[in-house]
């Protein structure tokens, strides 16, 4: 009897300590999970916490409660820090310093545009960074281009098509006589160099290629103005020392570079400028293919003898010398070139050059008019058809 009871108890013991050690091993596994988990809630409490104190100090709409609409202008030239004082200035934010940050980290502080806009102060912070980058506001300025090579014609053409200007031959009468700008001195200098009535368009070559950002209130004047300022700055003083130099005005400096923009690619401007320096030393006409395209408006590669006949002073196959003006408006590296022609191709006296095939926009160069000749039967053929299969005769 004292033995089943010893037994009994043994097995009690056994089967106590063995629970323990269960309990034990899987507490030890489960007690770090649910630290872990405990943890984890209170930091992610934490930082919902966090953000909402954050969001409501600094992101959140100015005033929930007020859905009236504000008016807010952007203007050109205004700098991000600016946009975002004004915002806060105005009570659409609450924080211009985390309205910018977030505008950095976001990649939207160059998208925001100029506008008048009409946000909300129940608007966060968000949707208004989202408004000013959309661009949905009225806008204020436009950007306008002229291209290199351009004339004056081509870029007015150009203007009245997207709506910039309203009236394109009032425009060109402005371009065409030039006496509303004689507050500039090379426009000036034109006015009163006696050539003037002979010109088509005394602004031409005038207007500096580049893009302008310009008020979509401007008026024909101002536009014209703009692209008349910046001339003086691709022309600087260096540039009339260097035509003085030279022996050339600043007119004839940029009436040759009007000849080098549409004869040649870039690569090319200073040996064509060469070229013509060679031809203007030696008094020789510059027939130059491209006047007869100015006067006729029409690009052709191969000039008929009735095309070399136009008459015109811009024709460089009968008058001696420089157009009578520039026959389009340059870029600064093709002025460059026109008073910084190639040093190698002036002092070996190339005198002649053709396009090759018109696609490729080469030229081939040459010293004596019988290398020239050969040049130019070689490639007539080519030009011809080039002429046909536009249309032209």
């Amino acid at each position: 009897m004292k033995q089943e009871k010893d037994y009994t108890y043994r097995s009690m013991r056994k089967e106590r300590e063995y629970g323990y050690y269960w309990y034990s091993g899987a507490w030890s596994v489960a007690r770090p999970i649910l630290v872990g988990i405990t943890v984890a809630v209170l930091v992610a409490g934490l930082l919902i916490s966090g953000w909402n104190m954050l969001y409501g100090a600094f992101a959140a709409a100015v005033d929930p409660e007020d859905p009236g609409e504000y008016s807010f202008e952007i203007v050109s030239g205004q700098s991000l820090n600016r946009v975002a004082a004004n915002l806060e200035n105005e009570g659409l934010i609450r924080s211009k310093t985390v309205f910018k940050y977030y505008c950095d980290f976001a990649g939207m502080g160059q998208k925001i545009q100029t506008g008048t806009y009409a946000l909300r102060k129940n608007m966060n912070m968000m949707e208004i960074a989202d408004r000013l980058t959309t661009g949905d506001g009225n806008p204020l300025v436009r950007n306008i281009t002229l291209i290199p090579g351009e004339t004056v014609e081509d870029f007015a053409a150009k203007m009245a098509k997207a709506g910039v200007i309203e009236n394109q031959a009032a425009f060109l009468e402005l371009c065409r006589s030039g006496k509303d700008f004689s507050e500039y001195y090379y426009i000036s200098d034109v006015l009163s160099s006696g050539t003037a009535a002979q010109r088509k368009y005394v602004l031409e070559g005038y207007l500096a290629p580049n893009t302008y950002e310009v008020y979509t209130s401007a008026s024909a004047e101002d536009i014209i103005r703009k692209l008349l300022s910046q001339t003086e700055a691709v022309f600087p003083v260096e540039y009339q020392d260097r035509a003085e130099e030279l022996g050339m005005t600043m007119d004839q400096a940029i009436t040759l570079a009007s000849l080098i923009e549409k004869e040649a690619k870039e690569s090319d401007f200073a040996k064509v400028s060469a070229v013509f320096h060679n031809r203007l030393k030696a008094k020789m006409k510059l027939e130059s293919d491209v006047t007869v395209h100015y006067i006729t408006g029409i690009r052709k590669m191969a000039l008929t003898s009735e095309d070399l006949k136009a008459d015109s002073p811009y024709n460089t196959y009968r008058v001696t010398g420089l157009p009578v003006g520039p026959i389009c408006n340059p870029s600064p590296k093709a002025i460059q070139a026109a008073l910084y022609p190639d040093e190698q191709y002036t002092a070996e006296n190339y005198l002649y050059f053709c396009a090759k095939e018109p696609e490729s926009g080469e030229l081939y160069f040459s010293r004596t008019l019988q290398e020239h000749e050969k040049a130019v039967a070689m490639y007539m053929p080519l030009w011809r058809e080039f002429d046909e299969s536009r249309g032209i005769q």
